[in-house]
C-alpha cells in the first residue's frame, strides 16, 4: 500500500546554485508550502492548499512556522574522532599525535567502534545532518562498525578505511598491500549495499608512501565509480612537510596526481594554500573541494578562498571535519564559512550558506541527484528548523522583512534546539 504523509510549514529548496544565478532565482521559497512523501521519496512539492486538495487521503504533519528543507549533508568527518572533540591547543601535525592517533588506536576493538559510530549518529541526527561522508580508521572494524550503524538506522551514507603506512604509530600503520586489499574487500562488502557507499581513503600524502598511493590509485582505477577522499593543502608546515617527503613532485596534489588519486570522483579536504597550477587541474577534472571552517579557525589553518574558488566554477562542499572541528552542527559551520568569508573580503548570502549545507554538498559528492534538495524524486531525506528556537533568534528573527533575515539569525545562533524534526526517508526520528 502506498503511504502518503503531506509535510506541511514554510518550505525551502533550490533550482540552482545560488553562486552562479540570483538569489530569488536560485531558490525556491514558499511561506505556506508542503512536502509529500510516499514511500520514503518526494513525490510534490508546492503549496500547502494546493497539495491538500490534490491529495485528500494523504496523512498530514503540520509544522506551523517552521522551515521544511533538505537534511544537512557533512561532507567530510572523521567519526572516530568524536570522543576527543574540542582538545586543546595544537596545530595539525601535534594535534595528530597527541589526540587524534592515541583515540584511533582503540578501534581495532569492535565494540569500541560500535559504540562510538551510535554516539555518533545520535548527535548528528541531532543536528540536523541526514547524511555524512566519513573517515575511520586503518582497522577494518571501524568501517564496519560505521556502516552497520548507519544501515540499522536507515542512512544514506559514506565512509573508508583511512590508509596509513609510514608518519604514525605501529598501532595505525597497515602496509601497501594491506591497504589495497582491506579496501577492496571492505568496497566490496558495503558499496552500493541499501544506502551505503565505500570511499577509498588514503589520509594524507604525509602517512603513505608512493608504493601505498600507488595501490590506492590502482584500486580507484579498478572502481571509478567510487569516490575517493583524502585531505590537501590545509596547513603551511604540513606542505612543507609534503615537499620534503616527495621533492619531485610539483606541488601537493602532483603527490596525488601522479599516483593516479587526482579524478572527478575525489574529494579534497581544506584546500586551504592552493597554487596556480593545483587550482587549474583541480578545476579540469571537476574534482570536489571541501571547505571545513570551524576546524580551519579551531587548528589555525588559515582562510578558505570561497568567493575567487566558486568564481572559478569549482565543485565545493561544507563540513564540520568533526574531530578538527569543533562542533557537530551544520548551522554552526555555516556561520563559520560566513565568518571566515568576512575574513577574506566576500559575505556569503544566507540562501549561499544554505545551498553549502544541502545541495552543495550533496553536488560534491555527487549525490545531488538524491539527496540535498526538495525536489521531486528525491529522497526524503528532511528537517523541520525552528527559526524562533531561543529568545535571542526569536526576537531577531520577529523583525525581519523576508525569509532570508529570518533564517540568518539560526545559522549564526542556532543549534540542535533548533531542530524540530528530522525525518529519514519520511520516517520521523
Amino acid at each position: 500500500m502506498t503511504r502518503k504523509t503531506l509535510i506541511l510549514g514554510q518550505t525551502l529548496g533550490f533550482h540552482d546554485d545560488p553562486f552562479h544565478a540570483a538569489i530569488d532565482d536560485a531558490a525556491r521559497y514558499d511561506a505556506h508550502g508542503g512536502v509529500l512523501v510516499e514511500n520514503g521519496t518526494i513525490t510534490a512539492i508546492g503549496s500547502a492548499d494546493t497539495l491538500r486538495r490534490d491529495h485528500p487521503d494523504a496523512a498530514i504533519t503540520d509544522m506551523g512556522r517552521a522551515l521544511i528543507t533538505a537534511g544537512f549533508v557533512d561532507a567530510h568527518v572523521h567519526y572516530p574522532q568524536t570522543a576527543m572533540i574540542a582538545s586543546w591547543g595544537k596545530r595539525l601535525i601535534d594535534w595528530l599525535n597527541s589526540y587524534t592517533f592515541p583515540e584511533e588506536s582503540r578501534f581495532g576493538d569492535a565494540a569500541y567502534a560500535a559504540g562510538i559510530a551510535a554516539r555518533y549518529f545520535d548527535l548528528t541526527l541531532a543536528n540536523g545532518t541526514t547524511t555524512a561522508c566519513s573517515y575511520s580508521t586503518i582497522h577494518p572494524a571501524s568501517v564496519d562498525a560505521f556502516f552497520a550503524e548507519a544501515q540499522r538506522r536507515g542512512l544514506r551514507a559514506l565512509a573508508g578505511k583511512t590508509c596509513m603506512d609510514r608518519n604514525a604509530p605501529d598501532t595505525l600503520r597497515d602496509t601497501a598491500q594491506s591497504a589495497y586489499d582491506d579496501s577492496k574487500a571492505l568496497l566490496n562488502r558495503w558499496h552500493g549495499r541499501d544506502r551505503l557507499s565505500y570511499v577509498i581513503t588514503p589520509r594524507f600524502s604525509p602517512t603513505s608512501t608512493p608504493g601505498q598511493l600507488g595501490a590506492l590509485g590502482a584500486l580507484w582505477a579498478e572502481y571509478p565509480d567510487c569516490l575517493m577522499q583524502t585531505h590537501l593543502s590545509e596547513q603551511t608546515d604540513e606542505i612543507a612537510w609534503v615537499n620534503q617527503l616527495y621533492p619531485d613532485a610539483r606541488d601537493y596534489l602532483d603527490t596525488y596526481e601522479s599516483h593516479g588519486l587526482l579524478g572527478p570522483n575525489g574529494l579534497y579536504g581544506h584546500a586551504i594554500h592552493l597554487t596556480p597550477r593545483e587550482k587549474d587541474r583541480l578545476r579540469e577534472v571537476d574534482a570536489s573541494l571541501i571547505h571545513c571552517p570551524t576546524s580551519n579557525t579551531f587548528i589555525g589553518s588559515g582562510l578558505f578562498d570561497m568567493a575567487g574558488l566558486t568564481a572559478r566554477g569549482q565543485r565545493i562542499g561544507l563540513a564540520t571535519d568533526t574531530g578538527g572541528g569543533s562542533s557537530f552542527s551544520m548551522l554552526r559551520t555555516m556561520a563559520a564559512a560566513y565568518e571566515i568569508g568576512q575574513l577574506n573580503g566576500s559575505a556569503l548570502h544566507p540562501a549561499q550558506l544554505y545551498w553549502l549545507a544541502t545541495a552543495g554538498s550533496a553536488r560534491a559528492l555527487r549525490l545531488d541527484d538524491r539527496i540535498g534538495n526538495l525536489k521531486v524524486g528525491a529522497e526524503a531525506d528532511l528537517i523541520a528548523l525552528d527559526l524562533a528556537s531561543t529568545p535571542a533568534i526569536a526576537q531577531r528573527s520577529a523583525r525581519a522583512n523576508d525569509i532570508w533575515e529570518s533564517l540568518f539569525p539560526t545559522i549564526m545562533m542556532g543549534d540542535d534546539r533548533a531542530i524540530a524534526q528530522v525525518w529519514i526517508k519520511g520516517k520521523p526520528l
